[in-house]
């Protein structure tokens, strides 16, 4: 695959309610690009993915194995495999995800 995806031509959907994902995927990684509107929050959840977050715009408090830490622009956390996670927006913000293994629910 080794072309130019424009990311804004992308379907976008809402995957849970104030988040909006736009998605490229590999074989083996899914990229996830977010858009997430002020105090939408993310259940605590974990997953068989090893996944890195790139804060791009916004202030974000994300809940790492009971540890809660404010994220701001420019901020990354790279999360392991079946970590406990949960998130919410505290103000609008954008997200780069990227997940090892590809994403197949994200398809």
């Amino acid at each position: 695959m080794n072309q130019a995806i424009n990311i804004w031509k992308t379907e976008s959907r809402e995957v849970l309610p104030g988040f909006h994902g736009r998605f490229v995927h590999s074989d083996r990684t899914t990229m996830a690009y977010w858009e997430i509107t002020q105090n939408a929050s993310l259940p605590e959840h974990d997953h068989h993915h090893e996944q890195v977050l790139h804060l791009l715009e916004g202030e974000f408090e994300l809940t790492v194995a009971g540890s809660t830490m404010q994220l701001t622009a420019g901020d990354t956390v790279v999360l392991e495999s079946h970590v406990p996670h949960a998130g919410r927006a505290i103000t609008d913000c954008k997200i780069i995800d990227v997940f090892n293994p590809s994403r197949d629910d994200y398809r």
